[in-house]
């Protein structure tokens, strides 16, 4: 009776590998890169990966060479009759010099990372950068635009209500216009600028492909995050903070289309916002 539970599961791994239903059942089928990130879609990101290559190699090559020395010393120091064992009390100065590379290769790596997200979050923004307001809730998005006159109304990063879930001051003429989306829809070549609040708990913005990852904070309103995407492509936006029960599904999509297209839907949602305001 105790090896039922590994017949069970060698029986399931058997019929997962020739019915397809089955495994389906089992996990979803990966159709990229199981073991990195996936494609960079940004300027910045690129910089990133430049980071995460040299510590992957880094770490490979330490993985190599200390699991060398590792087997080298297993076979060379073997016990074998007539040999005696031989005690060393160590040696300063391989410890001062394995104590003095690790600390380099960490400060540089501190110092590297730091300067990039400076370069990443305090270059200045072009003034034809796309702005978009972004408030997370548990457990969704929600995303703001500027309408025709191209400014987004003032708002707080506080006093969400039902009727105001922006946040937006009624007096302000410049948001009588704007229009909101549960969608992300951006321009690709063309910077933009996002305003990232939230109106219950710490939520994270999250996009691996655009190598982004910014927590959105209560009462706060971040206001540092721009990126610039390459290519059009169509994404996903997830939080990746554990924000309560429905965090798994707090998803919404994302598309980066050509700035003439992505001009042609800011233009007709526009309209219609403003179609809208002059109807009631």
């Amino acid at each position: 009776m105790r090896q039922l539970p590994r017949i069970l599961a060698l029986g399931l791994l058997l019929l997962g590998a020739f019915v397809p239903e089955a495994r389906a059942l089992i996990g979803e089928e990966r159709t990229h890169n199981l073991y990195y990130a996936p494609t960079n879609l940004t300027t910045g990101g690129e910089k990133i990966d430049q980071i995460l290559n040299f510590i992957f190699w880094l770490t490979l090559a330490v993985f190599v060479l200390t699991q060398g020395v590792y087997i080298y010393y297993l076979v060379k120091y073997r016990r074998r009759p007539g040999h005696k064992a031989f005690y060393s009390h160590g040696n300063n100065t391989l410890e001062f010099w394995w104590t003095i590379i690790p600390t380099a290769i960490f400060l540089t790596l501190a110092i590297w990372g730091n300067r990039v997200w400076g370069e990443l979050t305090q270059s200045p923004i072009p003034p034809d950068a796309v702005t978009v307001d972004i408030v997370s809730y548990q457990y969704g998005w929600d995303f703001r635009y500027p309408g025709a006159d191209g400014k987004l109304g003032e708002s707080t990063p506080t006093g969400f209500t039902v009727d105001n879930k922006f946040a937006v001051n009624p007096d302000d003429p410049a948001g009588k216009d704007d229009f909101n989306t549960t969608e992300l829809v951006i321009p690709a070549g063309r910077t933009v600028h996002v305003l990232l609040r939230s109106r219950d708990v710490i939520h994270s913005f999250y996009v691996p492909s655009f190598r982004l990852y910014q927590d959105a904070v209560p009462g706060r309103t971040i206001k540092w995050v721009h990126f610039t995407v390459t290519r059009p492509a169509e994404l996903e936006l997830a939080c990746s903070q554990l924000c309560g029960t429905g965090h798994y599904n707090m998803k919404a999509k994302i598309r980066v289309l050509p700035e003439a297209e992505y001009e042609k839907w800011h233009a007709e949602k526009s309209q219609a916002a403003l179609a809208a305001l002059a109807g009631s």
